[in-house]
């Protein structure tokens, strides 16, 4: 899995591309930890990701966990129809943040 890592105006982006998966999502993990390592605010852009399974929900839902409570943001963007249908499915669409673009995740984040 390639994963980029950048930051946008202070707001550190993990953007994975293609399937995230119970092989994958250990890449995304140690990529979500390490953005974490230089800041609080995130976002986890989906743009480029074709399919995520429960192991990524999960990576998604410790991240949200160690970021609840104030501590730092968390924001999805960039969702196309069938990973919208999985985060849907799952239950999970309420427990997140989502934007359409990566600008406006990135502003939301840097607010939070």
């Amino acid at each position: 899995m390639d994963i980029l890592q950048e930051s946008l105006n202070g707001v550190s982006i993990v953007a994975p591309a293609g399937r995230i998966d119970s092989t994958t999502s250990i890449e995304l993990e140690r990529a979500v930890g390490g953005a974490l390592a230089t800041g609080r605010q995130l976002v986890v852009d989906f743009e480029r990701v074709t399919y995520i399974s429960s192991a990524g929900l999960r990576v998604l839902l410790m991240t949200a966990k160690r970021l609840g409570g104030g501590k730092g943001s968390l924001v999805l963007c960039a969702m196309n129809d069938v990973v919208r249908q999985v985060f849907d499915l799952a239950g999970f669409l309420p427990l997140f943040s989502i934007e359409e673009t990566r600008e406006l995740a990135a502003a939301k984040a840097a607010g939070a």
